[in-house]
């Protein structure tokens, strides 16, 4: 087993993080070839994108509670072999309904990961050092969506789009026999007390929604990803329908605004140290505001395609630089309630970003200014809250 606080934790940890954006970005070149494969509108291929976040949001409400009573480690091994054959099951899919519930279960299981690895992270460590560590994740596990669409692209192209899940399936067993290797429990326990009800997960999710601190930060987090995910969810249809590219192309331009994400958490991990959780924050919220608006003013020049993906990568960038902040911020008020408060925090993170896919599916056109005005929307939207965080004391 590995030990906690080590490179070796973090590592696993950012591995078992990638699943959730590899399983959103791999497929997305395939969206239009699965719509004429399943003879499917375009709307209800994106539908499969929506699906995911909803069940991925739901997921999320479960398993902090489970993990605050029983542990990290069983409940985190049984999400990972659920996506196993939710993956499986996606790829079998024969029509897009079917397609889409599988999503739905693979969403539901997929969140897992994520919210028992930001919960083992406050079980370790607190304030600067959990942003630190959150940073150095995102920045690792950051390569899945930049090579996702580049291998989703090419398997595209040269076995359709069935390949793409069959390749999500294989990277789940590899996580999930690493994971039954080598991950330890973090939970003390002495933390795992008390009986596990829906009245006490109610009364868990009351005292964390209560925290005025964690809903500020939670309120930055939630408006930086809806962003972030009406670009995911739009860019293959803005990209490939409106701008002309291939597939392939698709693949590696979108994997270069993804590379945004990356060296912003990267720089995080450097500047959280020297500046503090909440200047650190700051400085991505202009970079998120400068992103959006940026992309923007690409659309309405009429600029060739790659300009939008440069705008988002800035965009991106400014993401990985405040969010790892925001979550630690959220979660270092719990230390006895870190898979509660993860819980929450990813409950309504997921929720908002599903709401604002759904909706973005029913405009998209031959346009790129649905997902744009969704973009510059959000970025505005977090600079206000940013903005009124820092005017109100106590905050």
């Amino acid at each position: 087993m590995l030990q906690p606080g080590t490179f070796g934790l973090t590592l696993l940890l950012a591995m078992l993080t990638a699943l959730g954006p590899l399983s959103m970005d791999m497929y997305l070149p395939s969206l239009p070839d699965i719509a004429r494969a399943l003879d499917a509108p375009i709307a209800s291929t994106q539908l499969t994108i929506s699906s995911y976040l909803v069940g991925f949001a739901l997921g999320q409400m479960i398993y902090g509670p489970l993990s605050d009573r029983y542990g990290r480690r069983p409940v985190l091994l049984a999400a990972v072999v659920l996506y196993l054959v939710s993956t499986l099951a996606c790829a079998a899919a024969q029509s897009v309904d079917l397609l889409i519930a599988a999503r739905l279960l693979q969403g539901l299981s997929g969140s897992g990961a994520i919210v028992l690895a930001r919960a083992i992270v406050r079980d370790v460590h607190s304030g600067v050092q959990a942003a630190r560590e959150l940073s150095l994740m995102g920045s690792i596990s950051a390569t899945a969506p930049i090579i996702g669409p580049m291998i989703g692209g090419v398997l595209q192209t040269g076995f359709g789009w069935r390949a793409n899940f069959f390749c999500m399936s294989a990277a789940g067993l590899i996580a999930l026999l690493v994971a039954a290797r080598l991950l330890p429990e973090t939970l003390r326990r002495s933390d795992r007390s008390g009986t596990l009800s829906v009245f006490a997960m109610v009364r868990g999710y009351g005292a964390v929604a209560r925290h005025p601190g964690f809903l500020m930060y939670l309120g930055i987090i939630t408006t930086t990803y809806a962003g972030l995910f009406a670009w995911v969810s739009g860019a293959s249809v803005v990209l490939q329908g409106v701008y002309g590219l291939s597939a392939v192309t698709f693949g590696f331009t979108f994997a270069l605004g993804a590379a945004g994400y990356m060296l912003g958490a990267m720089l995080a991990t450097r500047l959280v140290l020297r500046l503090g959780l909440d200047r650190t924050i700051g400085v991505g919220v202009v970079v998120i505001t400068a992103g959006g608006l940026s992309l923007a003013l690409a659309v309405a020049t009429g600029v060739p395609g790659l300009w939008l993906v440069a705008a988002m990568a800035l965009y991106l960038a400014g993401v990985g630089l405040a969010m790892p902040q925001a979550m630690a911020g959220a979660l270092t008020p719990f230390p006895d309630r870190a898979g509660t408060a993860a819980s929450l925090m990813g409950l309504v993170q997921q929720a908002v970003a599903a709401i604002a896919a759904g909706v973005l599916g029913a405009y998209l056109v031959k346009s790129a200014w649905p997902v744009t005005g969704v973009v510059v929307a959000m970025s505005c939207l977090t600079f206000l809250l940013w903005v009124f965080r820092r005017a109100v004391p106590g905050r």
